[in-house]
């Protein structure tokens, strides 16, 4: 397969600093992750407030219907019944936990090989059904992945005070 362009390069890039490598803004949404066990990734700030764990299928699943969006692929395929948010299971759960995690990475990975296959004259071309271009569906996802991220950062502070009360 040949190097991807200069442009689908950096989007590539941008996805993966926004995910997992490493980058100068500080956590990205797998470091915002580490470390936390299951029933820390259950606990929630308050009522009708999300989780950590939410956090983490919601993301997963934005990386589908951005890989879905890119590719033409119909709806269906995602791992949960449902869009958008999912309800939370109940209690936590360490192979659950794993389970979302792998999902999460899986669903990055589909993504990242879908953004490979694009030339950089793909990346301003229109989707189907009017959903934007490839590349501000990329950079979208990337910035969802580092919303999230910051929101979790915030959800640790929180947790952290909450268990010294």
């Amino acid at each position: 397969m040949a190097r991807p362009g200069p442009a689908v390069q950096a989007l590539l890039e941008l996805l993966d600093e926004a995910y997992g490598h490493r980058s100068w803004h500080g956590p990205n949404l797998r470091g915002s992750l580490r470390g936390l066990d299951a029933a820390q990734a259950c606990w929630r700030p308050g009522p009708g407030r999300h989780s950590a764990w939410e956090l983490v299928v919601h993301a997963a699943y934005w990386k589908y219907a951005a890989w879905r969006r890119i590719t033409g692929e119909k709806r269906g395929s995602f791992a949960r019944a449902g869009s958008n948010w999912f309800a939370a299971e109940a209690g936590p759960s360490a192979v659950r936990w794993r389970t979302d995690l792998k999902l999460l990475a899986d669903c990055h990975d589909r993504l990242r090989a879908a953004v490979a296959t694009l030339g950089d004259e793909d990346l301003v071309r229109r989707l189907p059904r009017g959903r934007g271009t490839a590349g501000w569906v990329v950079r979208g996802a990337a910035a969802h992945d580092l919303y999230h991220a910051g929101q979790i950062q915030l959800l640790k502070r929180l947790m952290k005070g909450h268990e010294a009360r």
